[in-house]
């Protein structure tokens, strides 16, 4: 239990700092917990008497997020990431590794009270992964000598900011740029020569350019402002989507580090042309690293006059960004769900309509963006629609970003006009070899080696900008159990389809996977999948098996070889499952045992 005076100033700190402001809870919890290591009941019901609101809200919060501890935890916390390029890597035996340094099993906080290990998602770190997080700090490029030494620096109580400073080093690994990743920031260029266009005019360049987001739903950009602009109420909001939580990719980290003033200057563009006072970043948790370089960067922009009151002399434009971070939810990366976060909520989707545009943040109007579709407004907004449309194909305008990783020779970030082949991309990354890709994720398309003459673009293969390669020699069974799990525990729960059918189909895929399977579960899955995508509230649910099916059909023989010879298998080995209470009762003659049914 945390010392009752020490809870009492770091609840008050945290309230004063956000000036006791309740949409301002996430962060709140977030640094209460950096200063108690956890958020006791205790600490909960005070902050819920703070900020006068029910102790029912600020649970409902802080049980919702994967970052925030209820129950005691460790001194440090290790969050091994486990996306499935991670376990491509090795990451499982290296996690085995660790546990065994302190003698823990999965998910468990040591008996002293030293360390907590467990496992995460996709950390955004598939280029040079197996990565970890320690406290929130990420540990790239993990090997069995990095194992032990950070085992050794935590049994030391050698204080994070001690720790050698290579094993935080995150490169940006670009191994192709075009005009966003090869060109210069001038700052204030895009944003004077938005101005000088008028709000009309630059809504006119950004519908020549038919600019559509890159996010992945693909929606036209400037169809978006307009309705913002148009939208009665106000003040009218910008928000950065910067949750890149979608497994394999890790793109926007790149953006960030190494062009913010470009993400922020297109945040500023959109807010010329809607007529929006105040931005929001909305950064996910797992890059806490990159929170202190983007201050700074907008700190320089303040210091320019391209943020704050009367932007670059404008009279009558003021607007100026706030970053927020995220506490470990992928559905957060859906924009409505993303909203409800930035209001200290729980972060699941609302119903649509009303649309973020007419009623988003605090029922204000409200333009979400992904990162890279800001710096793309950025670049129109330096160069024109016409300019940018002329790269890409009609229906998919400009430059996509991709994030490559998996079995290829050259992991890292490639910038191609869109309609680039599969096949010209994985001959660029050194994957040649490869018998599939899964494109945009998660969420995203599967496709086989027969199909690698097909295009990025959102007429064909559409992503929002990862890439997983699988080579020769790996399993699809595996791939698909890996999304598997991922969905079912990135669940929000709030509607029915999604949080059952997501938990089913991880039940039947472990079930082909450990030799169980049968005919009938790969029929259910497909049944499964159908009701899900037709039924569930968001796309979360609708996408989530997916890429369970897409496997299905593209390597079905790899599932056919793992079923059992017979027509059904129940889903767990009743004999097996009674040995506790065998042991228990000390008998272990043949009457204590049971024989399946349906045996091969």
């Amino acid at each position: 239990m945390p010392d009752d005076d020490l809870e009492t100033r770091a609840v008050d700190a945290a309230l004063d700092r956000h000036r006791r402001d309740r949409t301002r809870l996430v962060e709140i919890l977030r640094e209460i917990q950096d200063d108690l290591r956890w958020l006791s009941p205790d600490t909960l019901t005070a902050v819920a008497a703070g900020l006068g609101v029910s102790r029912a809200d600020v649970e409902a919060t802080a049980t919702f997020y994967a970052f925030f501890a209820t129950r005691p935890r460790g001194r440090t916390r290790i969050l091994f990431s486990d996306n499935v390029t991670d376990r491509m890597a090795g990451n499982r035996a290296l996690y085995r590794r660790m546990l065994a340094q302190f003698g823990l099993s999965g998910d468990e906080t040591s008996a002293d009270g030293r360390v907590s290990v467990g496992l995460t998602a996709c950390t955004g770190m598939g280029d040079q992964g197996p990565a970890i997080l320690v406290d929130g700090r990420v540990v790239t490029r993990m090997t069995a000598d990095r194992v032990d030494a950070v085992a050794d620096l935590v049994r030391r109580d050698v204080a994070l900011a001690d720790w050698p400073e290579e094993f935080f080093r995150v490169d940006d690994q670009v191994r192709r740029a075009d005009v966003l990743l090869g060109g210069p920031w001038v700052p204030g260029e895009s944003l004077s020569a938005a101005i000088a266009r008028g709000r009309d005019g630059m809504l006119a360049e950004m519908r020549a350019s038919n600019l559509r987001g890159r996010g992945g739903a693909g929606f036209t950009t400037a169809v978006k402002w307009m309705a913002a602009r148009d939208a009665a109420g106000g003040p009218k909001v910008i928000v950065c989507n910067a949750d890149e939580g979608e497994p394999g990719t890790f793109k926007d980290r790149v953006l960030l580090a190494s062009h913010a003033g470009k993400v922020f200057e297109g945040m500023a563009v959109a807010a010329w042309c809607v007529g929006a006072s105040e931005g929001f970043l909305y950064l996910r948790g797992e890059y806490l690293h990159l929170k202190a370089p983007l201050e700074a960067v907008l700190a320089d922009m303040r210091a320019r006059g391209l943020l704050g009151r009367s932007v670059l002399g404008t009279e009558g434009f003021d607007f100026d960004v706030e970053i927020r971070m995220g506490a470990g939810a992928y559905v957060c990366g859906e924009e409505t769900a993303l909203i409800e976060s930035l209001e200290g909520k729980p972060g699941r989707p609302r119903i649509r309509p009303p649309f973020p545009v007419v009623r988003g943040y605090l029922g204000r109007p409200t333009v979400v963006n992904n990162v890279e579709t800001l710096c793309k407004a950025h670049e129109i907004a330096k160069r024109g629609g016409a300019w940018f449309a002329g790269t890409g194909t009609r229906q998919s305008t400009g430059t996509k970003l991709l994030s490559i990783s998996g079995d290829c020779d050259r992991p890292g970030v490639y910038e191609y006009p869109f309609g680039v082949a599969i096949a010209e991309v994985l001959a660029d990354c050194g994957a040649e070899r490869a018998i599939a890709v899964q494109v945009g994720g998660a969420s995203g398309v599967l496709v086989a080696a027969d199909d690698f003459r097909r295009r990025i673009a959102f007429e064909d293969v559409p992503t929002a900008g990862a890439m997983m390669v699988f080579g020769p020699g790996r399993d699809l069974v595996d791939v698909a159990a890996a999304f598997a799990d991922f969905f079912a525990e990135e669940s929000c729960g709030f509607c029915t389809p999604c949080r059952v059918g997501t938990r089913l189909v991880k039940r039947l895929v472990d079930k082909v996977a450990a030799g169980h399977g049968t005919h009938g579960d790969l029929l259910e899955i497909r049944r499964l999948q159908s009701l899900m995508a037709r039924t569930s509230h968001c796309g979360l649910g609708q996408t989530a098996a997916n890429a369970v099916v897409d496997a299905l059909e593209r390597f079905r023989p790899a599932f056919e070889r793992r079923l059992a010879a017979v027509d059904f298998e129940p889903a767990f080995d009743l004999d097996a499952s009674l040995a506790t209470a065998r042991r228990l009762a000390g008998r272990d003659d043949a009457d204590a045992h049971l024989v399946q049914e349906f045996e091969p």
